[in-house]
Parts: structure tokens; C-alpha cells; sequence
């Protein structure tokens, strides 16, 4: 299937505020456009929606109704698709970044490893800290936090800089950065304010800059941020047992604001900043280049970064970036005006630079020697060991469900 413009860029004129909504400058060809990238990327069909729409404001141009319920829908609609990706169909084109022989290698699995090393403790939690949850024990707890100032020693050098973020955030930023709140399947907590945690420090960075006019001479902006992110959603399959997936965890996110014109290049900056972090983590690689199946709604094209585990003896995604073009701008309102005065939309993109625990399973099993693991060169000033050995046993604690005072 092939389109030929870039639809929903055209069809999403600035819908905030609303009496700069100009409905009438959506046609027929653009939704045409619109409804093939939707088909595309198979996501849910909402043109004939827009459409019937459409018609009630030819009939009624003075409904608000009618215009709220039309920039409702226009917010479902995702990004448009990189050509390139238009002959994938729902297969990534991929790129081994290792030697195939060393994928054959078996290690013991990662909650094994912490069982007898005492790291690791998900069991018995779920009375008072959910589903899901863990607790991690000194050298793994330290393990964590080496990785962490690792990848932020790197982004210094790449000329990032450090934020910190808050991770609650009001509904309609989290919406702007392509993530619906509401639904049945939608992985956003939810809080009784009407505000919401934060999925990741992207919604975070790219909040702190909505309803900004940048400089084009500023441009490009490199910043990065340490934070926990919370899931709601997660997933019953074998293969993604233990911490694979989590309803929260600990994550250093890259984030850019660009120029149209750099976007590209920022996101390939981006996915070579994460293969050097990796690699030199003693990590076997390969890198995917995502279908439009696969693409958020956000996203024009999308790198994921998978390491080998090889006590699970599967591939798991450990990084990812995206470039999200001028969309999550529009939804934000965040402009550049160049040199010559002209105001435009920025673009964005965004990129895992650490995301634990996954982290964790591919660098444990991958770096044993017997019962314990090796600490990569790179860590070792981190930790001040060359080696991750049994921790003295944390006493466990037991649930006391009812607790009688003495009169």
C-alpha cells in the first residue's frame, strides 16, 4: 500500500484554540491520505467518524458541539509514516549488532541468579505493594544506580542536560504525547485529582516546553532525565515473567526539540548513543526498524533495541527511540521561529538511554562466571567491585494481617 503526502500533518491545523479551529481546511484527499496510513499501521478507523462530522458542520458551522467532538477525533489520529516503512507490512527490518555464534550461549536465568545471591525479592509482596512489585538487595540495588550514572556520564559528554521532572502530570500533557488516558487497555494510572502518573520523563520534558516560542539559534535541545515510570498495564506471558515487565520502574530518558530539517538525523544520534551504551555493557545486539504496525501513535519511524538473554534464551527490548515529527508539537504547542521570523512547529524525539529492571536480566545473564556475575569494565568505578557475589540474607517480612494492642 503506497500514499503519496503527508496527510496528517495537513489535516491537524492548530486545533488550540478553538477559534482558530478553520474545519474547512480538511478535504477529501487528505482524508483519503489519512484513512490509507491508518490502514497501514492497522490501528482503530475513525475517518468515517470525522467525515460524518464534517457534513454536520457544513449544515451547522456554529456547532461547538460538533467542532470539540471533530478536534476529539483528529487527536486519535496517529502521526503519518515514514516512507520507507511503507513496504514492511508487519515485519521489522533487522540489523545483528553481535557475533551469531554467542547467541547460542546458555547462562542461568536472572531470577535464579538473585535467589542465590540473595538480590532479588518479588514473592509474597503482593498484600501491600501489588502485583508485580520487587525489591531489590544491595549489590543489585547498586547495580542499578551504577547503570544509571553510567548512562548519564555518557549524555554529559553528548552535550545533554540533566532535568529533573515531576511524574505527576495533568491529563491533557499525557494526551499530548500520544498516550490516551481513557479506554479499557490504556496503561495510564490514573488519580483521584484527575491528574496522572507519568509513563515515561518524555511527557515530563516535552510538557515543560507547551506553549513555548523557541529561537531557531536554540535549536537543537538536547536534555535528559532520571525518573520512575508507571504502567498500569501488564503482561501474563511466560516469557515476560518476574521484572520483564512492571508497573513501575526506574528509567533515563534522551529527549530532543529540533527543526523539521534535523529530526532524522537527531533520531539516528539517538539510536547510536544507545548502541554505544549498550555494547560496552558486554550486551549482544540487533536493532529493529519498526513497521507501521508497530509504531505508536506518536511516532514517524521507530528503532527498538533488543540485548540476547540468554537464561531466557529469547530476545527482549531493552531501548527504543522515536522521531514524533511536528506531532506531539501541535498537540503542545511548541514553536520555533526562524531566523527569517516565520513561526513553525519544532519537532521532537525521544530515546531510552537505561531503562531498569530489564537491564538488569540482560546484564546478569550475560555476564556470569559460575553462580555470579561479572561487573562490566565500564561499572566497575561505579561500584568498586569487579564482581557481584551472595549478599548476606535481608531477614524476610511476613505479613501480620491483625495485631492485637495490650490493654
Amino acid at each position: 500500500m503506497v500514499f503519496s503526502c503527508p496527510s496528517v500533518r495537513k489535516i491537524f491545523v492548530n486545533i488550540r484554540p478553538l477559534n482558530e479551529f478553520d474545519s474547512s481546511a480538511i478535504d477529501e484527499h487528505d482524508l483519503d491520505q489519512a484513512e490509507k496510513n491508518i490502514l497501514l499501521r492497522r490501528r482503530e478507523n475513525n475517518i468515517p467518524t470525522i467525515r460524518n462530522i464534517l457534513k454536520r458542520l457544513e449544515l451547522n458551522k456554529t456547532s461547538s458541539e460538533d467542532v470539540d467532538k471533530l478536534k476529539n477525533e483528529l487527536l486519535k489520529l496517529p502521526n503519518d509514516t515514514h516512507p520507507r516503512l511503507w513496504t514492511y507490512e508487519n515485519r521489522p527490518k533487522e540489523t545483528l549488532l553481535c557475533d551469531q555464534s554467542k547467541i547460542a550461549t546458555k547462562s542461568v536465568e536472572f531470577s535464579q541468579v538473585c535467589k542465590f545471591n540473595n538480590m532479588l525479592r518479588m514473592h509474597q509482596l503482593g498484600n501491600y505493594t501489588g502485583q508485580k512489585s520487587y525489591y531489590l538487595f544491595g549489590k543489585l540495588a547498586e547495580l542499578e544506580q551504577a547503570l544509571i550514572r553510567y548512562a548519564l556520564s555518557i549524555l554529559k559528554q553528548k552535550q545533554f542536560r540533566l532535568l529533573a521532572v515531576p511524574d505527576i502530570l495533568p491529563k491533557h500533557i499525557i494526551e499530548g504525547c500520544g498516550m490516551p488516558t481513557d479506554g479499557d487497555r490504556n496503561q495510564v494510572y490514573k488519580l483521584d485529582s484527575g491528574d496522572c502518573l507519568s509513563g515515561t520523563s518524555e511527557m515530563s520534558l516535552a510538557g515543560y516546553y507547551s506553549n513555548k516560542l523557541l529561537k531557531e539559534n536554540n535549536l537543537p535541545i538536547k536534555v535528559a532525565a532520571v525518573s520512575r515510570c508507571y504502567r498500569a498495564e501488564t503482561s501474563g506471558l511466560q516469557e515476560e515473567k518476574g521484572i520483564y515487565r512492571v508497573h513501575q520502574f526506574t528509567k533515563v530518558e534522551m529527549f530532543s526539540i529540533c527543526s523539521e530539517l534535523e529530526s532524522h538525523d537527531m533520531l539516528e544520534h539517538f539510536k547510536d548513543i544507545e548502541i554505544d551504551i549498550f555494547k560496552n555493557l558486554n550486551l549482544h545486539l540487533r536493532l529493529l526498524d519498526m513497521p507501521p504496525t508497530e509504531l505508536g501513535a506518536s511516532a514517524y519511524e521507530k528503532y527498538d533495541l533488543e540485548a540476547w538473554m540468554p537464561g531466557r534464551q529469547m530476545w527482549g527490548e531493552i531501548s527504543s527511540c522515536s522521531n514524533c515529527t511536528d506531532y506531539q508539537a501541535k498537540r503542545l504547542n511548541i514553536k520555533y521561529i526562524t531566523n527569517e521570523g516565520q513561526n513553525k512547529w519544532v519537532n521532537t524525539i525521544n530515546g531510552t538511554a537505561t531503562a531498569i529492571p530489564r537491564l538488569l536480566i540482560a546484564l546478569l545473564e550475560s555476564n556470569q562466571k559460575g553462580k555470579y556475575v561479572l561487573v562490566p569494565d565500564v561499572l566497575k568505578d561505579y561500584l568498586n567491585t569487579s564482581i557481584l557475589t551472595k549478599e548476606k540474607l535481608i531477614p524476610e517480612v511476613k505479613l501480620v494481617k491483625q495485631i492485637k494492642s495490650k490493654e
